[in-house]
């Protein structure tokens, strides 16, 4: 599948330095250089290789010249998942990213990860992504901080001053995403705060969206790590603003019964619901897999990351749809 949104390829020099087996990809689909880590990947001799036609890795040809191919002509960054690559021992699994560089592509493989249910596939595709976003993270804080200092009223200062700390937050998820095996750091908190937050960057990000409160003020606090659940629900109320929503509605409830885990549970639900155009037919069974949006600027990673986060939790991810009447419900599980 395609991203929509065009990355910055890697510097040459992760090339020699990376532990990403990596090449750059000639416009005529011949491997013009391979890092280290591609050559032991591949298991080919480290002192020299004739040039290898892009074809020959493929184990289920026409798939990766297929790709590549349409890489170059979109200028797109194409996935290809659980490709089947030729080695000098054996054929091997990998995904497959292929980015353009202007006239050539830089192939990145990264590990396939089965997932167990849990979500962990989903962190591993992304590590990659996390790599790549946090230069840009670092330079959206910087000039955040320079507009807080000249802002020319208390309003300015404010968004400025969220645009700051909104960059230190996604810079601490893509780190998170970058060490492997790391659990969230669970500690009571308070629903409602996480919620109201959501609400201020929801209502930043479009001022005509109303917003409703359907709060049960009587839930105790709840054990979560508080910028990954943040995270997951502005996740879902985004999904809803790009869904065309007018109103938001955010909803907690105490509900007895809930399946989580195989077994009866008494778990916080959290509703986020919406008067959108409501999530397509066609997508209704595939809707939280990665890569997979109903729009085509979208991409396709929002609703599947709010899954990967609950599922951290304990909790699970659901929603029921129609046009006019959205709602995703997030469940979490609670001491009785």
């Amino acid at each position: 599948m395609v991203d929509p949104t065009p990355q910055q390829p890697q510097t040459p020099s992760m090339f020699e330095l990376g532990a990403t087996p990596m090449a750059r990809v000639e416009a005529t689909l011949v491997l013009g250089a391979l890092n280290p880590a591609l050559r032991d990947w591949l298991g080919l001799d480290p002192a020299g290789q004739p040039p290898i036609a892009l074809a020959a890795l493929d184990a289920q040809p026409p798939a990766l010249v297929d790709a590549a191919r349409h890489a170059l002509e979109q200028q797109r960054r194409v996935w290809l998942r659980e490709a089947r690559l030729r080695g000098a021992r054996a054929d091997r699994s990998a995904d497959v990213a292929l980015t353009p560089m202007g006239e050539a592509l830089l192939l990145e493989l990264l590990p396939v990860v089965r997932d167990s249910g849990t979500g962990l596939r989903l962190s591993e595709t992304l590590r990659g992504f996390a790599h790549e976003v946090r230069g840009p993270l670092a330079g959206m804080r910087g000039a955040a901080q320079l507009l807080a200092r000249h802002a020319a009223d208390d309003r300015q200062r404010e968004l400025a001053e969220l645009v700051v700390a909104e960059s230190d937050r996604l810079a601490a998820l893509a780190q998170r995403l970058l060490d492997t095996g790391g659990k969230p750091h669970l500690a009571p908190h308070n629903i409602h705060e996480i919620l109201e937050r959501v609400a201020a960057l929801a209502a930043a990000d479009d001022a005509r969206l109303h917003l409703r409160r359907d709060y049960d003020p009587s839930l105790p606090p709840v054990r979560v790590a508080a910028d990954r659940m943040q995270q997951a629900l502005l996740n879902l109320a985004r999904n809803a603003q790009q869904a065309g929503a007018r109103t938001l509605t955010l909803r907690t409830r105490i509900e007895r019964g809930a399946r989580l885990g195989g077994q009866a549970r008494m778990a916080l639900r959290i509703d986020v619901a919406d008067d959108g155009c409501g999530v397509p037919a066609n997508l209704a069974a595939s809707v939280f897999e990665p890569l997979v949006s109903g729009r085509a600027e979208g991409s396709g990673l929002g609703l599947a990351i709010a899954r990967e986060i609950a599922r951290e939790h304990g909790g699970e991810l659901d929603f029921v749809s129609r046009p006019g009447a959205t709602v995703f419900s997030l469940l979490l599980p609670v001491a009785a």
